[in-house]
């Protein structure tokens, strides 16, 4: 057992390695950095979005800028948008649950807000259908995904592709992505 916790251990730590060492990928956080950045200056708002496990990494994120990271600071505007159950369970009863998130957006997502969408397969229909009514609406589109970055990679004007399959490691690494990114965007607005 003692070895088998050591290879999990090793075999995470190997993909975010893997990801430090992609140049692609560390421009593409920059990018994030830098359009979150602008958006909050701008007064804009940045909403996260997932399922399961990246739902709880969605909410976790969006508590990072509007609580706060390392500095007592202001808040940021930023939010989950599952949080709501009896909009969540009333929308995908009346609507079907892959337009929960689409239909959200369409109160409340603006030209020049962000939508960072979370899925380890890329895949996931109700950010695929967010994703698609963003864009049309001039939202920014940010994905979180495994390798094959799925249908929300091509969807999105900045896609983060971690390079794993294996979804708990791809999961890892999507919070320690988000940490970074969190880290910086507070420091850029607040010191």
């Amino acid at each position: 057992m003692e070895q088998r916790i050591k290879n999990i251990g090793n075999n995470s730590i190997k993909v975010k390695k893997d990801f430090l060492d992609n140049d692609l990928i560390i421009t593409s956080i920059k990018s994030i950095i830098e359009v979150i950045t602008i958006a909050f200056k701008q007064k804009s708002r940045v909403y996260f979005c997932g399922n399961g496990g990246s739902a709880a990494d969605a909410q976790h994120l969006a508590a990072e800028f509007s609580g706060r990271f390392y500095l007592d600071r202001t808040p940021l505007p930023s939010e989950a948008l599952h949080c709501n159950s009896s909009f969540l369970t009333a929308v995908a009863n009346d609507y079907g649950y892959d337009n929960v998130y689409s239909r959200l957006l369409k109160g409340i997502g603006n030209k020049g807000d962000i939508l960072v969408g979370i899925s380890t397969s890329g895949n996931s229909q109700n950010i695929i259908n967010a994703f698609q009514y963003a864009n049309e609406i001039g939202m920014t589109t940010v994905s979180f995904t495994g390798e094959d970055g799925g249908k929300m990679a091509s969807l999105s004007k900045i896609a983060i592709k971690v390079p794993s399959n294996d979804t708990p490691r791809i999961q890892e690494s999507h919070i320690l992505i988000g940490h970074i990114i969190c880290e910086i965007v507070e420091t850029n607005l607040f010191t």
